[in-house]
C-alpha cells in the first residue's frame, strides 16, 4: 500500500486574513505577526506569518494527501529556517522515509515561491488503514 519514497505536496497562499485568523484562534497575537509598526523595527522589516501556520500546511499535506484522510499524527519535529511573509506561496512536501510498526516516518519540508526551504522537519503518522475499525 505505502512504500518508501512515496511523496505528496500541497500549496497554500499565505494571506493577511490567514495570519489574523490564526492569531485569533490560537491567541498568539505577537506584534511581529499583527502590527506593521512593530514589525518594521524587527530584523524582518515587515510582518511575518506564524511558524505554526506554516507547519499547518504540512498537516494539510499529511491529512489530505499522504497518508490522507483518517491518518493520525503521532509526532512532529520542526525547524524554521526562513520567515514566511504575507503573500508567500508555500508548498509542503512530505515523503515517506521509513515504514515501522508504529506508522510512517516522513520528511516534511516547506518551500516558498522562490524554492527557498523555509521549514524542515519530520513526522510520524499512523495511516488510516491501521486505525480503521472496519
Amino acid at each position: 500500500m505505502y512504500k518508501v519514497g512515496d511523496s505528496a505536496e500541497i500549496s497554500k497562499l499565505i494571506t493577511e486574513e490567514d495570519v489574523y485568523l490564526f492569531a485569533g484562534i490560537t491567541g498568539d497575537r505577537n506584534p511581529l505577526h499583527i502590527s506593521n509598526d512593530f514589525a518594521l523595527k524587527t530584523r524582518f522589516g515587515e510582518r511575518i506569518a506564524h511558524g505554526l501556520l506554516t507547519a499547518g500546511v504540512v498537516s494539510a499535506a499529511l491529512g489530505m494527501k499522504l497518508p490522507g484522510p483518517g491518518s493520525i499524527p503521532l509526532s512532529q519535529t520542526l525547524r524554521f529556517l526562513a520567515p514566511v511573509k504575507i503573500g508567500d506561496q508555500i508548498t509542503a512536501r512530505v515523503q515517506i522515509e521509513e515504514i515501522t510498526a508504529d506508522g510512517l516516518r516522513f520528511t516534511t519540508r516547506c518551500f516558498n515561491q522562490n524554492s527557498e526551504l523555509v521549514l524542515d522537519g519530520e513526522a510520524i503518522v499512523e495511516p488510516p488503514a491501521k486505525n480503521s475499525r472496519t
